[in-house]
């Protein structure tokens, strides 16, 4: 009997032995479990802390004192500009900035130009302007009349504008008004920019054209608006100048006008006195007096008015016209009135000549 008992009272140490051995895993895999979420836990915690650090890096005042104006060159990426913003003592940190626009993703969004960033900008501020604010722009004007040559010579003045030396674009393919462009743009941009106005300007008239126009495409409007264009300047006169002319085109009369003359002897440039006889008489591509129809190309760059004015002219009976002396025209139905039109003109010629000769005296 004593054996057994000691075999019993093994069983139960052993058995004892079991348990406690089986709760010591259990504690090890607990305290490991503890200790693994207290690990993730705090990581969690420093990867908040650097969130937000990162995020109150983002908001905070910048070190711009005042406004000021910030030039973002064509083709720049992120770090371009972060280098430029630190360079500028708009923002104290470049890597922080590229942070901030990888982040949010909004490189490919930041838009060229010149911008005015407010004083104490956050970089987050500068973001938004820089990709949802708008350039400072600069105004070109192309007056109506000039030539495409004129035009390009204005427009390589404006020093806001980047030289990749366009071509001259063909004549009468650019519409005169004035546009407003950001530093940095190019030449080239400005020009197709110009010729899409005109393009357009051009579709939008021809559809409402009137009936029974003497010529049949949207070039021969452009060439006969660019004659009325340098003919006058009056807003008030350019239909019934146009009248004047398809009336002479319906007739098989020659046009006849100066202008045409001048773009055949100097390409649009001003003569600077009188036209003469012999290029009256000389035979160009141009020159109206020696040609039945419409010269070869515009002579200039005609207006929306001077184009819409050829597309529906007035109806007019007249057949000519000759300068008044006050910077308009007086118009004839018939020959005789015309050549009393033209002497009273040439009196007033004469007198403004003797009166600059007086002047000079």
């Amino acid at each position: 009997m004593a054996r057994r008992k000691t075999t019993t009272s093994q069983q139960g140490d052993e058995a004892a032995a079991d348990v406690r051995k089986k709760l010591g895993k259990k504690n090890k895999s607990a305290l490991a479990f503890v200790g693994v979420m207290g690990l993730l836990t705090f990581l969690a915690g420093v990867a908040l802390i650097g969130w937000n650090y990162v995020q109150y890096q983002f908001t905070i005042d910048g070190p711009l004192a005042e406004d000021k104006v910030f030039t973002v060159p064509q083709g720049a990426g992120a770090s371009k500009i972060a280098s430029l913003l630190k360079k500028e003592g708009m923002i104290d940190n470049a890597d922080m900035f590229k942070l901030l626009v990888r982040m949010d993703e909004v490189g490919s969004s930041l838009k060229a130009g010149e911008f005015e960033i407010p004083a104490k900008s956050s970089m987050r501020d500068i973001v938004k302007v820089l990709q949802e604010g708008n350039a400072i722009l600069y105004p070109f004007t192309a007056p109506e009349g000039l030539t495409s040559a004129q035009i390009m010579r204005a427009m390589a003045k404006i020093e806001t504008l980047e030289n990749d030396n366009p071509d001259i674009p063909a004549e009468g393919s650019l519409l005169p008004e004035t546009y407003m462009t950001p530093r940095g743009m190019k030449r080239s941009e400005l020009v197709a920019k110009m010729k899409k106005a005109q393009a357009d300007v051009l579709d939008e008239l021809w559809d409402g054209r009137a009936k029974d126009l003497p010529f049949n495409t949207k070039y021969e409007a452009l060439i006969l608006a660019s004659i009325v264009e340098k003919e006058t300047g009056i807003t008030s006169e350019r239909d019934v100048v146009a009248g004047v002319f398809v009336n002479r085109l319906k007739k098989g009369i020659k046009l006849q006008s100066d202008p045409t003359i001048i773009y055949g002897e100097t390409g649009g440039e001003p003569l600077g006195r009188g036209i003469r006889v012999s290029e009256i008489n000389r035979v160009t591509d141009w020159n109206t007096y020696q040609m039945f129809g419409l010269p070869k190309t515009p002579i200039c760059n005609p207006g929306k008015e001077a184009i819409a004015a050829v597309l529906n002219p007035a109806d007019t009976p007249y057949i000519y016209f000759v300068a008044d002396g006050t910077g308009g025209h007086v118009f004839a139905k018939t020959l005789s009135e015309h050549n009393d039109n033209v002497k009273n003109w040439r009196k007033i010629e004469r007198q403004r000549k003797r009166a600059a000769a007086a002047k000079q005296q």
